[in-house]
């Protein structure tokens, strides 16, 4: 039978019928490239040279089409490809795309991988990323975006991720584990992935399998807590909801990066390893293997990527040898013996931002009058040394795969032709990462429908969900029978809404001593040590306890000595020390991410708090301060343990 091809120059192709009983013909999606007609199937021509290539036909599995298509690529488009960017904004905007700024970064440098942030309407922020893809169309193989995104779904807005509009509203990872339930957690993955898909988001720099052993660290707020068996099964639960499965990608997944490969929360005085100052962790001889099965679960749900720590890993062995005083991203034996030989990991190893760049002066010794700014922001640790070339050598040889947060493809370039990396190494490395762009599904259609975002962001179920698990998430640690509080009472409030208030029944009053109950809600105290350097402004760092001279503690103390009964609500993005609140509060409870609607239904009884702790809660700073940042809940005599709950 004669073989025939015919060219349609279509705009867009949209065709999901079965065109015989064992193929079913996936949608394509287009706006400039032509479409190929092979016996009544339809195939993108992505060299437009008018023949159907083993990388063009979706018949062929994703490894089949990216060894194919590696082989045609250029070293400047390979390189490209190993490079995770940003999705440049227009000046001064978080809705638009600077499109002129995206032409040189994918169709002169070749960069591939970008992750976004805006924050716009979910229609306009699939349109926008539309209009991306249509830039990477034009490109001679029409290699389609991967965009990224950090977490939008929580109340903790990521640095540099703007404050989003649509996306479904739910508790905190932490109050994921403190609920527990493996379930619910993948379901929340399907329903958020669903969102990221319909504006545009395939692949997910979440979640964090990182365990959180001291409380002082900044990043607690983002893990699911200290416990490795839960986190362990929480990432695993999450990854199978974004995902769709257990089985890697496909085309309705969001790929997951599991963060931060390993050992990441052992962070002494809870400094962080985005900061020079923070940029040694530290464990014991036994700390580093409770840290490491904490990501088990990530890899028996198959996860699509993993992202290395920052700090150097003090104390910490690999195979009885101690590890190279390096960061993760540089360690053949966290990338390469642990992580692909022992765990078996085949997918993608993407750095962590910025660890190529170099740390100067205004990195390592900001002062308030010359403070570091994003431009300075470098986390090289261990090989401040080398230049940056170098250290792209090293960390390939290392086993990295993508270069995170940096566009700087000359220098691997120069890497490549000079003959300080193979080609051969290089294309191991692009395999991976064209095989999972083939798996999602992207090559086929790498475009959304924007009307379809009125459908997703819109549903009444996704919200009714999301709201019982802001409900359920809450801890109940204390309650004098104070709780449920019947309507008609009136109530003094501090740091809620007093519209709400009404809403639920209550008469607010703005004298204390008018008031027959009284609701407050409290943060985790934190203070701003470094302030000079650009993250250590950002993260909250320092000491736990509350203070006489913090203003929300005054209210506290204020109301217990007019014998107001008090409701507190803390949220708890570290662990917070309650001794001194404990004793003036009628009943005391914690948030990991609750609007003040859940916090009501929850007074009222409408919903029940059913959350356990997902750490301890320290009973003072001097235990803080006596733990080890690398071991879970190992405060002397905390003021709740781990799991407490009053219920």
């Amino acid at each position: 039978m004669k073989t025939i091809f015919k060219l349609l120059p279509v705009a867009t192709l949209v065709l999901a019928a079965c065109v015989s009983q064992s193929v079913q013909q996936p949608e394509l999606g287009a706006k400039i490239l032509p479409i190929l007609e092979l016996n009544g199937l339809r195939f993108k021509d992505f060299n437009r040279n008018g023949k159907l290539e083993p990388f063009e036909d979706w018949r062929n599995s994703p490894e089949q089409r990216a060894k194919d298509l590696t082989t045609r690529l250029s070293i400047e488009q390979k390189v490209g490809l190993m490079f995770h960017s940003t999705l440049p904004n227009k000046k001064d905007s978080t809705t638009e795309y600077d499109l002129v700024e995206l032409k040189n970064l994918v169709q002169t440098k070749h960069v591939n991988h970008l992750i976004t942030r805006l924050a716009t309407t979910p229609a306009n922020f699939a349109e926008q990323n539309n209009l991306a893809q249509q830039v990477a169309e034009q490109t001679e193989f029409a290699i389609p975006l991967s965009v990224s995104s950090d977490p939008r779904h929580h109340f903790l807005r990521v640095a540099g991720t703007p404050v989003n509009e649509g996306f479904s509203k739910w508790p905190e990872t932490l109050g994921f584990a403190a609920l527990n339930d493996p379930q619910l957690t993948q379901q929340f993955g399907q329903i958020a992935g669903k969102e990221y898909r319909a504006v545009g988001i395939q692949v997910a720099l979440s979640p964090q399998a990182d365990l959180a052993t001291e409380p002082r660290w900044s990043r607690v707020t983002s893990t699911f807590g200290s416990n490795p068996d839960v986190v362990s099964q929480q990432v695993g639960a999450y990854i199978e909801g974004f995902q769709q499965g257990n089985q890697g990608v496909n085309p309705q997944s969001v790929a997951t990066i599991v963060k931060h490969w390993v050992g990441y929360g052992a962070e002494p005085n809870g400094y962080d390893g985005h900061n020079y100052y923070g940029r040694n962790a530290q464990h014991t001889a036994d700390s580093f293997a409770l840290h490491v099965k904490a990501f088990d679960g990530a890899f028996i749900a198959s996860t699509a990527g993993v992202m290395p720590t920052y700090p150097i890993l003090n104390g910490a062995t690999v195979n009885g040898q101690p590890l190279e005083k390096v960061g993760a991203g540089y360690s053949k034996q966290l990338l390469t013996d642990l992580l692909r030989n022992e765990k078996s990991f085949k997918g993608i190893i993407l750095s962590d931002w910025g660890i190529t760049r170099d740390c100067t002066s205004q990195c390592t010794n900001p002062t308030k009058a010359n403070p570091q700014t994003l431009k300075q922001v470098a986390m090289p640790w261990g090989v401040e040394n080398l230049t940056v070339q170098q250290r792209y050598v090293k960390a390939l040889n290392a086993g990295l795969d993508q270069f995170g947060g940096t566009d700087n493809v000359e220098p691997l370039q120069s890497a490549v032709k000079n003959g300080e990396i193979s080609e051969q190494r290089l294309a191991q490395s692009v395999q991976r990462i064209l095989e999972q762009k083939f798996a999602l599904g992207l090559f086929e259609n790498p475009y959304v429908d924007v009307t379809a975002t009125a459908t997703v962001f819109n549903n009444a179920e996704t919200k009714a969900l999301a709201h019982q698990a802001q409900q359920q998430a809450q801890v109940l640690l204390e309650n004098n029978g104070l709780m449920p509080v019947q309507s008609g009472k009136k109530v003094y409030l501090h740091n809620v809404d007093a519209m709400i208030a009404k809403q639920y029944g209550f008469t607010v009053v703005k004298k204390r001593s008018q008031a027959d109950f009284a609701i407050v809600r409290l943060e985790t105290p934190f203070e701003y040590p470094h302030s000079q350097y650009f993250f250590g402004n950002l993260q909250h760092e320092g000491r736990l306890n509350f203070l006489a001279s913090d203003k929300d503690y005054q209210v506290v103390q204020s109301l217990a000595k007019t014998h107001v009964p008090t409701i507190v609500s803390v949220y708890m993005d570290r662990p917070a020390i309650l001794t001194n609140i404990k004793d003036k509060a009628a009943v005391l409870m914690v948030n990991f991410g609750a609007d003040d609607n859940a916090l009501f239904d929850v007074v009222t009884g409408k919903a029940k708090a059913q959350g356990k702790l997902p750490f301890e809660l320290p009973r003072s700073m001097q235990a803080v301060e006596k733990q080890h940042p690398a071991l879970p809940d190992d405060s002397e005599n905390p003021l709740y343990p781990y799991g407490y709950s009053f219920n």
